[in-house]
């Protein structure tokens, strides 16, 4: 008895010890957040054997400036654009093809200097809104390669669709097309390694993004790459919400209709989206793609959408879709319109939405109404407590899971992409935007809201009141997990 007394003790002064050394690293080295900060103190206090788990798995942060040193290594051949650039505005020298961008160069110049996001006019962009759609021009744009296919996806799997994009890889792989895959470690685990092994065998590249240490298995949840890019020839690209799986085509179960947004570029906004791939393969393959000006073909164009690609990640000086989002929010005059499935803001996202919603905007927000995380949702559902007072609406979606990630501000700009209104997308994932100026794309999205709308039920303050005790109380415990969900 004695003997497991020892034993006992042993275990909880170890553990004790354990909880010391991982609170000293969190206060002395890695300057979190604050609140981050006091939530991971709090977990090793009180959970002293699974708060280091959980810390394994949520919380490592450890080597972040290693891990990224090559990732700050940028290439000038897909800079020289962005630097010529911010010396034309920084010189006020710029030219606005569009005088609506006038009123929106305070957020073009944010761009261009908290992250070298350079400025394009002459885009075509088309939407997609459904699996059909995104994965019949994706599957058509493959087939018309000629020089080279760049693609990456968070989550890529082996199911009806995963293999038909595999197959059709592989097929331009064998008639000499260059084909580079890049998936997510996690993301990218239930995809089959003997159809990449035919990808491979038939000329193409694969690289992982933070692959696992065992097959299908990882403890590292941050710093994810959640960007969903594919790069055609330099002529078009993609960019948006659908990653590759059957569940993106409405034929999952648990989610039924699967509604999302995607779009696809031709224009000189492809070069950045290039650029944003050139960096992951490099960081991801420890290889450089070679002679990278022939990734950068000319561009004809009789189109005039302004776009520029943002990116953001824990590797990034500024989290500059972040950005992206408080200045549309706070530069809006008349709408906010805003769909994304993780309703998780920071305080000054929190913040301006409030100040918008008591300014008279029309600030709405669409989440949906089945959850795939559930603390995240009951998350969400905590803060929109503190914005239905200042009257922002917001909205359930019902006919199945609502994936898309856009905002809309006023009629003339728009975000498309890959990060979600939460904390994860803003500080923790690897991320990629296109911010469209442009009044006809505006309108196609704004037309797309109104009509999801249909499908939606309003949270009133009254229904938001009326909760049960049992919900009121996961969702307080979920909103303290907020900054690690």
């Amino acid at each position: 008895m004695d003997g497991i007394m020892d034993n006992y003790q042993w275990i909880l002064i170890n553990l004790l010890w354990i909880n010391i050394l991982l609170g000293v690293i969190l206060v002395f080295f890695e300057r979190r957040n604050p609140t981050s900060t006091w939530l991971w103190l709090m977990v090793l206090t009180f959970l002293p054997g699974i708060g280091f788990i959980l810390y394994l798995f949520l919380g490592q942060d450890l080597s972040k400036k290693k891990m990224f040193k090559i990732k700050e290594l940028e290439d000038e051949c897909f800079r020289s654009i962005a630097l010529e650039q911010k010396e034309a505005i920084q010189n006020n020298d710029f030219y606005f093809k569009d005088p609506n961008y006038q009123r929106y160069e305070d957020i073009v110049k944010m761009f261009l200097m908290n992250s070298e996001s350079y400025f394009t006019q002459d885009n075509r962009v088309d939407l997609f809104f459904t699996g059909e759609e995104k994965f019949q021009a994706l599957l058509e744009s493959i087939n018309r390669a000629e020089e080279y296919i760049h693609m990456q996806y968070y989550i890529f799997k082996s199911d009806g669709i995963g293999m038909k994009v595999l197959e059709a890889l592989t097929k331009k792989a064998k008639e000499g097309v260059e084909v580079k895959l890049l998936v997510d470690g996690m993301g990218g685990r239930n995809l089959s390694r003997r159809a990449l092994k035919a990808l491979k065998e038939a000329g193409g590249d694969v690289a992982i993004f933070f692959p696992p240490f065992v097959p299908f298995f990882t403890v590292r949840i941050n710093y994810r790459n959640h960007r969903k890019i594919c790069i055609i020839d330099g002529k078009e690209a993609y960019v948006g919400g659908f990653n590759i799986g059957d569940e993106y085509l409405g034929r999952s179960k648990k989610f039924g209709h699967w509604q999302d947004t995607h779009i696809r570029i031709r224009g000189s906004a492809v070069s950045s989206l290039q650029w944003r791939f050139y960096l992951d393969w490099r960081f991801a393959s420890k290889n450089e793609l070679k002679a990278c000006k022939s990734y950068l073909p000319a561009v004809e164009s009789s189109d005039s959408v302004g776009i520029q690609v943002v990116s953001s990640g824990p590797d990034s000086r500024w989290p500059s879709i972040k950005d992206g989002y408080l200045k549309m929010i706070t530069n809006a005059r008349d709408k906010v319109y805003i769909m994304t499935p993780y309703f998780i803001p920071d305080d000054s996202i929190l913040e301006a939405l409030r100040v918008a919603g008591l300014s008279g905007v029309d600030v709405r927000v669409m989440i949906p109404n089945k959850p795939d995380h559930i603390f995240v949702y009951w998350a969400s559902l905590s803060y929109i407590g503190e914005l239905l007072p200042a009257g922002v609406r917001f909205y359930t979606y019902d006919k199945g899971f609502l994936h898309s990630k856009v905002i809309l501000s006023d009629d003339f700009i728009s975000s498309v992409g890959t990060a979600n209104l939460d904390i994860r997308s803003f500080q923790l994932n690897f991320e990629v935007n296109a911010f469209i100026y442009d009044e006809a794309i505006n309108l196609k999205l704004t037309e797309r809201f109104i009509k999801d709308l249909e499908d939606c039920t309003e949270i009133t303050e009254e229904i938001y009141q009326n909760r049960s005790n049992i919900v009121k109380i996961k969702e307080s415990i979920s909103r303290l997990l907020s900054p690690i969900l």
